[in-house]
């Protein structure tokens, strides 16, 4: 009878194979490794393959880490979550509701407008071809594209997947750490590991590059389709071993007090059928209980998955350096490996 470590890799392969699948699959439960395959390259050109240890963009899946530091601030005392943003920062939105708090920004309930409305806008390319990409290095570069726009709803009116909210969160890091964002998230959150904000036309060795397949067989670099450096809303790179470290000491109060960890975690506010929002992560419940919480992104060339799965002891992350792949090879997990195996 196969052991489940021979099942994992059985279920992986099959999926990865349907999607032909670039980047890694990265899982552990408990102190155990029980999968770290990495398939494709990381270059193409020179033919460098990616390694367990290769650094991807992770495009969304960084809205944790600003939320993480939000918390950190919390817990220091500088304001709370309920906070309005009028004031704790110093920068102008005339046309924002005066009643919007910290909170709304982390639920992606605040009704701001968005630079980059994932509901309407298909095509993130799009934004850059009157706006030079290279030029997009800092929060405050953004602010132009919707800081003097109207509001869609009032806070707290419904949920609406929001970018800009965090740019603004990540202002307010800035403002009362006196440091840029990256240099906070580095410092507090990532700790010393091997993740980073880095700039595309600076990425450090053992980074994969981000790739964009045409119909006709033809590819192209992620280059000039997404903002030379990430920020609050998305960009940072990571490895799968960094995400679980970062999990683990998320999961352990490390990072924040138990009591923060768990504000973190906490359900604020319901999305769809079994999904749900806390602060900076997805929740996804079967039933009454919570099966995972996850995080997740996409870019030009970019896709990303990562979740805890608190019953289980589990952690999986998945990077992929082209723009579909990682939610195909999670599902098949979480369907064929998870809710069978136990």
């Amino acid at each position: 009878m196969p052991g489940k470590k021979d099942v994992l890799t059985r279920i992986i392969e099959d999926s990865r194979s349907q999607v032909e699948f670039s980047g890694v699959v990265y899982m552990k439960q408990g102190d155990e490794i029980i999968a770290q395959a990495p398939y494709d390259y990381a270059n193409r050109s020179d033919q460098r393959l990616n390694t367990v240890h290769t650094r991807f963009g992770i495009a969304s899946g960084c809205k944790l880490f600003t939320a993480i530091g939000i918390c950190q601030l919390v817990e220091e005392g500088y304001f709370s979550f309920e906070t309005p943003i009028k004031e704790c920062l110093n920068i102008p939105f005339p046309a924002f509701d005066e009643k919007i708090t910290i909170h709304h920004l982390l639920t992606h309930t605040s009704g701001i407008p968005d630079y980059f409305d994932e509901a309407v806008m298909k095509d993130y390319e799009h934004l850059w071809q009157d706006l030079p990409v290279y030029r997009m290095k800092t929060i405050k570069d953004f602010l132009p594209l919707f800081q003097n726009k109207k509001m869609m709803f009032p806070p707290g009116d419904r949920f609406h997947y929001n970018n800009a909210g965090y740019l603004v969160l990540g202002l307010i890091i800035e403002q009362y750490s006196g440091l840029r964002f990256t240099e906070y998230i580095e410092l507090k959150v990532f700790r010393m590991n091997v993740s980073g904000y880095f700039s595309m036309d600076q990425l450090p060795a053992n980074t994969a590059l981000g790739y964009i397949d045409h119909e006709n067989g033809t590819w192209r670099t992620n280059s000039y389709s997404i903002p030379v450096k990430g920020g609050p809303d998305g960009g940072a790179y990571t490895t799968g071993p960094d995400m679980i470290k970062l999990w683990e000491a998320l999961l352990k109060f490390e990072l924040l007090s138990e009591e923060q960890t768990q504000t973190l975690l906490h359900t604020h506010v319901h999305v769809k059928e079994q999904v749900n929002y806390g602060y900076g992560v997805w929740i996804i419940k079967n039933e009454d209980a919570i099966f995972k919480y996850q995080v997740m992104g996409y870019d030009p060339g970019v896709s990303f998955c990562s979740s805890g799965y608190p019953e289980y002891n589990l952690k999986l992350v998945i990077p992929s350096n082209k723009e579909r792949g990682p939610m195909d090879v999670m599902n098949a997990i979480d369907n064929d490996f998870i809710k069978k195996r136990w």
